[in-house]
């Protein structure tokens, strides 16, 4: 069902109505310095924002135990955050409509040396029309977008005449186990909506990601004599030589996954940090990468973390020194498995709808090369998961920044979805 033109314009005139008041509130998600482990404080803002629009409220911590029991579980390390996740919940009078879930995270990576940004990363600065700031884009801003979508419908004099749930998660950057812990506290909706910054296009198809260590141990002496020693760094380095060679079998894979196979590089290996050493003047004796490596859609999370292991034992085992002293490896963050969204569903079709009616356009779709927690609810909920937010640019790397215009016009594209899946009743 199209909704009625003149009741789509008095909806997306009721989101500009609250526009100001929605910049000022991701101003203030963004002053939040949520990055791992210290996002309990931003969630207590969500908790008392959705409270005040009396929304029913659920608070809860993560269940280790049952998280350990799921397959789609990213590894829970010493990092793994212990801040709540937050879900409010909208009910209506007479529940005719369809539900919907919309999800955010409020976890931020780190911002890197704060010196090579041009504003301080946790103070939201609008600069031509741009918001600046660690997780302006990646996604408080699409987390804002969400709520005051809820927002308009109810200036314009209107609620949902569907169950909407929305779930504010911690350890979309990590583990994706906020998301997975939404999952098996319960909820459940006819669809999900999860507004990441895409340039207002539709993820078609996303990676599994996998995070692993690799722990090198070598021999100490003194640089006079580094022969007598065995260089755990210089090892190291002739590990992720070797696995680049994985990375390029995977890359070639693609051939058989048609949504990545006019993309030039689908599968990317990251070093992301690496550790060890204890002096100049000596020989190093250990040394610790940590890696991050994309799976295509259909492969099993499990099946990928045995190829890895069996690749650096293979490799290890024509190197002296590492035959001697085998490396480690082990899988510590995500353990998640990519997804395709199949064309045809009514809830992409009245995204597309409400799309192309707050912007003018068709809904263009896209594949990304990132994680996203909308795996959650497309493998395990088996519902349509739809990716879908504003412009932005820098995101994970120095002056992150969202296009407000294009936020403005994706928050009008979620109120009328919202309209058009769920169903209207007098507010």
């Amino acid at each position: 069902m199209t909704l009625d033109p003149d009741l789509a314009a008095r909806l997306m005139d009721a989101v500009d109505a609250g526009f100001d008041e929605q910049v000022a509130f991701t101003q203030a998600l963004v002053r939040f310095p949520s990055t791992r482990g210290a996002e309990a404080p931003i969630q207590d803002f969500v908790h008392r924002a959705l409270r005040d629009r009396f929304y029913a409220m659920d608070r809860f911590t993560m269940d280790r135990d049952a998280l350990g029991r799921h397959a789609g579980a990213g590894r829970i390390s010493a990092e793994h955050s212990d801040a709540p996740i937050v879900i409010g919940t909208h009910r209506p009078r007479r529940d005719t409509g369809r539900s919907l879930i919309l999800q955010a995270h409020v976890d931020v990576v780190p911002t890197g040396p704060a010196e090579m940004w041009r504003h301080p990363p946790f103070e939201p600065v609008i600069a031509e029309g741009w918001m600046h700031g660690r997780g302006a884009a990646d996604m408080k801003a699409g987390h804002a977008a969400n709520i005051f979508a809820l927002d308009a419908l109810r200036r314009a004099g209107f609620q949902p005449a569907g169950t909407v749930h929305v779930e504010s998660v911690v350890e979309e950057e990590s583990t994706g186990n906020g998301a997975l812990m939404t999952h098996l506290r319960g909820y459940r909706a006819d669809a999900a909506l999860i507004p990441e910054p895409q340039d207002e296009r539709l993820v078609r198809a996303n990676v599994g990601v996998l995070w692993f260590e690799i722990e090198v141990r070598g021999a100490p002496a003194h640089v006079r004599a580094m022969a007598e020693g065995a260089n755990a760094i210089d090892a190291a380095y002739r590990i992720i030589a070797d696995l680049r060679g994985l990375e390029a079998e995977w890359n070639a894979r693609k051939g058989g996954h048609p949504h990545f196979a006019a993309e030039p590089h689908p599968i990317n290996l990251n070093l992301g940090r690496i550790e060890g050493g204890d002096w100049a003047s000596s020989v190093p004796s250990r040394c610790r990468l940590s890696c991050r490596i994309s799976l295509y859609p259909g492969t099993r999370a499990g099946d990928a973390a045995r190829e890895i292991e069996a690749r650096i034992a293979a490799f290890a085992a024509t190197d002296p020194m590492l035959a001697a002293n085998p490396p480690h490896v082990s899988f510590n963050g995500f353990f998640a498995e990519g997804y395709v969204l199949e064309p045809g569903s009514a809830a992409e079709a009245a995204l597309a709808d409400a799309h192309a009616a707050a912007t003018g356009a068709p809904l263009g779709t896209m594949m990304t090369g990132a994680y996203l927690d909308a795996r959650v609810h497309a493998l395990y909920d088996r519902i349509p998961a739809l990716c879908y937010g504003p412009v932005s640019r820098g995101i994970h790397g120095i002056d992150e920044a969202v296009d407000l215009a294009s936020v403005r016009r994706v928050t009008k594209a979620i109120a009328l979805f919202v309209a058009q899946w769920c169903g209207l009743e007098p507010g």
